[in-house]
C-alpha cells in the first residue's frame, strides 16, 4: 500500500513539474525584447519590439491608424517579409522608451529600392508630422539624403516617444529597421564609402584600359567589355543608392526605375561580349546573328520595364535576366566544346556574378530577407570577375596578334621551325657581303644537310624521321649567336650566316663544332638517334660571286659529294 502511494506522488510531482515548465516555456516565448537606445551597441535591432499591421486597401490614414481599436497588430520580427504590392501599405507603430538625447538617434531602412516610406512623429498638440523618403521623391528632398532612407528620431530622456512607419513597396519588403546614432552612421559611412570607392574605382580603372585597347588592339571584345563594365557600375549605383544620392539626386522617377533598367542592359550587353569572347561570328554566323537579337532585346525589354506597372516590372526583368544568362552559359560551354580555349575560364569568371545576382533576385522575389549577400553580393562577385575577364581578353588578344604576325610571315618564315626561310637568307646573304666589302672583313656561310633521315626512319619509325629536321634546328639555333641567321632551306637543308669579323682559320673551326653539335644525342631519345650532317663552307666576300652564286656554288659542293663519303666537311675556296 504504501509502495502504491508512493508511486501516486512520484507521477503527481512529474505532472506538476512538468506544467510548469509548459507554462514558462510559454511566458518565455511571449516575452518581447525591450528596445534600448545604447550608444556603445549599434545599430540597434527593433526585432519584436514594434508591431505591424498591413493595410490592403492602401487607403488607411495615420489618425485612424493610430487610434483604431479594429486593427489587428502582430509583433514585428527579425527576418520577416512582408508581402507588399501596388495598393497595399505596411504599417508599423513602435515607442521609443526614455532614452539620453545627448545624441542624435536616426532610423534606417537599409533598403535603398523602396518606394516610399512615411515616418510619422506627434507633435506636443498631437498632430502626426510626417517624413517622407523613397524612390518615389528626388533624393534630394528626402529629410536627409542619403544611399537609402534614413529619419530622424525626436527622442527624450524623461518621458517615451510614439512613431509610426508607412511603407509603400511593389513588391516584398524585407528590411531590418535599426536605429543608429550620429558618430556610429558617421564611422559606417567611411566603412562604406571604404568599399563602395574600391568597386567603383576598380570599374573605372577596367573600362579605361578595355577603352584604350579597344583602340589600340582594334579589338571589338575590349569595346564590349567596357560597355558590359560600365552598365554593371551603373547597375550597382543604382541598386546601392550611390546612383541616387550623387548622379542623379533630383530626378525621382529614374531613380524609381533605374535599378531594374540598368541590369537588363548590363545582360544584354554581356551576351554580346561572351559572343565575341569565344568568336561565334567565326563558328556559327547564324547562332551569332540570333545572340545579337536577344542583345538588343534589351533596349525593348528595358523600355518596358520602366513603363509598365511598377508590381509587374520584375516579373518581365526576372524572366529576361534569368534565360539570357542561361543562354549565355550554354553557348559558352558550346564553343568550350569545341575547342576554344577561353571557354572555360569566361565560365569562371561568371560562376561569381550569377552566384552574387542569385541573392537579390530571390530577396526581389520575396524568398528571402534583406542582409549583406542581398545588398552586396553582386558587388563581390563582378569584383572577382572583373579582373578574370580583363585577363581572359589580354591572353585572347596576345593569341590573336601572335596568329597574325604568323600568318603575315608565312612568306619569310618556315611554319614548321620558326626559321627564316631561302628568300629571307639570300636577303640577309646580299646584305652581309655588303657589309663585309664596306667593312673590309669577312663572314662565313654554311650550308648543312641531313644525310642520315632515312636511316632515322628504318631503325626509328617516321615520326623520328620528321622530327629530325626540328630536333636539328633547334641545335643550330643553339650553336649561333646572336648576332648569327639560321634558315631552312628545304626539308633536310639548313643554312647559317655566321657575321664577322673573323678569319679563315675561324671560319673553317664553325664546320666541325656544328657537326659535333648535331651528334649529341636528343632529350628523351636513344642514344643511336643522332643527326649525321654534311656541311658546305665558305668565306665571304668573294669576288667570283653574288649572294645567288654564293649558294649555288655551296649547292654543287654537296651535290658532288658521294653518297658513301665518312667526312661531314667540306670548304668552298673563295
Amino acid at each position: 500500500m504504501n509502495y502504491k502511494a508512493a508511486s501516486l506522488w512520484r507521477s503527481a510531482c512529474a505532472l506538476l513539474l512538468g506544467f510548469a515548465l509548459m507554462v514558462l516555456a510559454v511566458q518565455t516565448a511571449s516575452a518581447r525584447s525591450v528596445l534600448e537606445l545604447d550608444v556603445a551597441r549599434q545599430p540597434v535591432q527593433m526585432l519584436d519590439w514594434g508591431d505591424a499591421w498591413m493595410d490592403e486597401s492602401g487607403s488607411a490614414l495615420v489618425d485612424f491608424v493610430a487610434s483604431s481599436d479594429k486593427i489587428v497588430w502582430e509583433p514585428t520580427h527579425d527576418h520577416a517579409i512582408y508581402p507588399l504590392t501596388t495598393g497595399k501599405a505596411l504599417w508599423i507603430r513602435f515607442t521609443i522608451p526614455p532614452a539620453p538625447d545627448a545624441e542624435r538617434w536616426y532610423l534606417e531602412i537599409p533598403y535603398s529600392a523602396v518606394n516610399r516610406v512615411t515616418l510619422y512623429t506627434p507633435d506636443s498638440i498631437g498632430k502626426w508630422l510626417p517624413q517622407t523618403a523613397g524612390d518615389l521623391i528626388a533624393v534630394a528632398d528626402w529629410p536627409v539624403p542619403h544611399r537609402h532612407p534614413l529619419m530622424p528620431l525626436v527622442v527624450s530622456a524623461e518621458e517615451p516617444r510614439k512613431f509610426l512607419l508607412r511603407v509603400e513597396n511593389p513588391h516584398s519588403f524585407s528590411a531590418p529597421l535599426s536605429f543608429v546614432s550620429e558618430s556610429y552612421l558617421s564611422r559606417h559611412e567611411q566603412q562604406t564609402s571604404l568599399i563602395l570607392g574600391i568597386y567603383f574605382g576598380l570599374a573605372g580603372l577596367a573600362v579605361a584600359v578595355a577603352l584604350l585597347s579597344a583602340i589600340s588592339l582594334r579589338d571589338r571584345a575590349y569595346a564590349f567589355y567596357a560597355l558590359s563594365v560600365a552598365l554593371m557600375a551603373f547597375s550597382q549605383a543604382a541598386l546601392t543608392g550611390i546612383g541616387g544620392l550623387h548622379l542623379w539626386p533630383h530626378w525621382r522617377g529614374w531613380n524609381d526605375v533605374s535599378s531594374m533598367v540598368f541590369p537588363v542592359l548590363t545582360v544584354g550587353s554581356l551576351i554580346w561580349f561572351f559572343s565575341e569572347v569565344v568568336s561565334i561570328t567565326e563558328r556559327s554566323p547564324r547562332l551569332h546573328r540570333m545572340l545579337v537579337v536577344l542583345a538588343l532585346s534589351s533596349l525593348p525589354v528595358a523600355a518596358l520595364v520602366g513603363l509598365i506597372e511598377p508590381s509587374l516590372r520584375f516579373r518581365i526583368m526576372v524572366p529576361y535576366i534569368v534565360f539570357t544568362t542561361t543562354v549565355a552559359v550554354v553557348v559558352v560551354v558550346w564553343a568550350a566544346r569545341r575547342g576554344d580555349r577561353y571557354g572555360l575560364w569566361l565560365l569562371g569568371g561568371m560562376a561569381p556574378v550569377i552566384i552574387g545576382a542569385c541573392f537579390p533576385m530571390a530577396r526581389l522575389l520575396g524568398l528571402i530577407p534583406i542582409s549583406f549577400w542581398t545588398m552586396h553580393g553582386m558587388q563581390v562577385g563582378i569584383a572577382i570577375e572583373l579582373p578574370v575577364l580583363l585577363v581572359i581578353l589580354m591572353l585572347r588578344s596576345q593569341q590573336r596578334r601572335e596568329h597574325h604576325r604568323r600568318m603575315q610571315g608565312l612568306d619569310r618564315i618556315d611554319p614548321a621551325t620558326g626559321l627564316i626561310n631561302s628568300y629571307v637568307f639570300r636577303e640577309r646573304l646580299a646584305r652581309m657581303m655588303h657589309r663585309c666589302e664596306r667593312l673590309k672583313y669577312q663572314s662565313a656561310v654554311l650550308m648543312i644537310d641531313i644525310v642520315n633521315s632515312e636511316q632515322i626512319r628504318r631503325d626509328f619509325g617516321q615520326r623520328a624521321a620528321d622530327e629530325l629536321p626540328l630536333l636539328v634546328a633547334g641545335r643550330l639555333l643553339s650553336s649561333a649567336r646572336e648576332i648569327d641567321s639560321v634558315a631552312r632551306l628545304g626539308d633536310l637543308r639548313f643554312g647559317l650566316l655566321m657575321e664577322g669579323p673573323m678569319n679563315e682559320e675561324e671560319a673553317a673551326s664553325a664546320g666541325p663544332r656544328v657537326v659535333a653539335r648535331c651528334l649529341m644525342p636528343f632529350k628523351n631519345k636513344p642514344i643511336e638517334c643522332v643527326a649525321r650532317v654534311r656541311i658546305g663552307l665558305t668565306v665571304v666576300p668573294t669576288e667570283r660571286a653574288d649572294a645567288d652564286g654564293v649558294i649555288q656554288r655551296l649547292e654543287a659542293l654537296l651535290a658532288a659529294v658521294p653518297p658513301e663519303s665518312k667526312r661531314a666537311v667540306f670548304t668552298l675556296r673563295s
